[in-house]
């Protein structure tokens, strides 16, 4: 009998879920899906694994359940619905942070919860969610084993100089370092890479992950050596609402001069800066792109700034340049960003081919240019898939 694993990327304000079929080594999708709240809305939609409609379901918040809950209990009755013959053996979760404590997907077992719940502040946008999600699966799928998903992990080996802080060294031997997030993603694209462009993935490569959350991986020989993340989703890159680097001056000014309160500085830094305090416009990318507005401009100019500046940086940690990728949803899909962010770039080896760009073909570099420069869709459920299916074959060999 075949086995069926159902993914699930638990957010705030949505729930991405997909159900995949476990034949040989990787996982089929036969049903993708998001639940959101839109206000007291609830919507939740399917496709099948050709991207067609499958289904569409929609109530108001009664307040008797809790978003997740209600959510997951949906979701579960469609899919009894639509497949009910499924073997459904995992549940796997995205998990944003893993601290030190996992370099690879596990098991959830009560003592891997309390660790995960204690990781919170250290990812808040995310862990409680990721959480919620986890419980909410415990309780709707009881019999079912349910699979943690790091998005730290694939950056757990990098050189100790790509991980530290220039604190005091306790504060590094009790998990104070840089770890990394969008790993899934990282992995996803890596292993497409090594499919497209074996040459080009064996050697020294930057993905730009662009969406709301944004970050940028060095990547040689297939393994994560440097991020512009550090120890929360807050580092690096400015994001849709989150402020990206900055000096930890202005948080002390913030402080001690401004009298803001911790969790007011919190508020800020995740939920109102970013592209949406930039530009007092919008978080959206395609919002900015089709604004008249100067904040709007300022906003994304300064996006393309530091992804051009990190983009210098992560190619001198790798000492070159093989190969750039684009990935995310402003990476796949914003072509008048990807294309500022390479003007000028000859000097690193990059030329740009602004048909191809334009049409965000598969490789959009010049024949000319030494760097190939690549646009690959990423899919952070499939490698959710992949990853639960090695700990079930795992847990299944150390039975035997």
């Amino acid at each position: 009998m075949s086995r069926h694993v159902v993914t699930l990327n638990a957010g705030s304000s949505s729930i991405k879920f997909a159900l995949f079929e476990l034949n040989g080594r990787e996982p089929v999708a036969l049903a993708v899906g998001l639940v959101e709240m839109l206000g007291e809305q609830r919507r939740l939609k399917a496709r099948d694994g050709g991207g067609a409609p499958i289904h569409e379901d929609a109530w108001t918040d009664a307040g008797d359940a809790p978003f997740h809950t209600e959510a997951l209990r949906r979701v579960l009755a469609w899919r009894l619905g639509a497949f009910p013959e499924a073997n459904v053996v995992a549940a796997g979760h995205r998990v944003v942070h893993g601290g030190v404590y996992f370099d690879a997907p596990a098991l959830v077992t009560d003592e891997v919860l309390r660790i995960l719940e204690s990781l919170s502040p250290l990812a808040p946008l995310h862990q409680p969610h990721n959480i919620a999600g986890i419980l909410a699966a415990r309780e709707a799928w009881p019999h079912v084993r349910q699979v943690a998903c790091f998005d730290t992990a694939f950056h757990r080996a990098h050189p100790f100089v790509n991980d530290v802080f220039a604190l005091p060294r306790k504060f590094y031997d009790e998990g104070v370092r840089r770890y990394g997030f969008h790993g899934l993603s990282y992995e996803y694209v890596t292993e497409k890479l090594q499919q497209v462009a074996p040459l080009h993935a064996a050697g020294r490569v930057v993905v730009a992950h662009l969406g709301n959350g944004a970050s940028m991986c060095a990547i040689r020989d297939g393994l994560s050596v440097a991020s512009s993340m550090g120890f929360t989703a807050l580092d690096g890159l400015p994001m849709g609402t989150r402020c990206g680097q900055l000096d930890p001056g202005v948080v002390l000014y913030l402080m001690q001069e401004m009298k803001m309160s911790a969790e007011a500085i919190a508020d800020l830094l995740y939920r109102e800066s970013g592209l949406k305090g930039l530009s007092g416009v919008s978080h959206d990318m395609r919002e900015l792109e089709a604004s008249d507005r100067p904040e709007a401009r300022q906003a994304i100019e300064y996006f393309v700034f530091r992804i051009r500046r990190e983009l210098g940086g992560l190619a001198a940690v790798l000492e070159g340049l093989d190969a750039m990728v684009f990935c995310g949803g402003i990476g796949e899909h914003a072509w008048r960003v990807r294309e500022r962010v390479l003007e000028g770039m000859e000097w690193i080896g990059i030329e740009l081919d602004r048909t191809a760009n334009r049409a965000s073909e598969q490789v959009i570099s010049s024949q000319r240019s030494r760097v190939r420069v690549f646009v690959i869709p990423t899919d952070e459920e499939a490698m959710i898939a992949r990853q639960t299916l090695a700990v079930l074959d795992r847990a299944v060999a150390a039975a035997a």
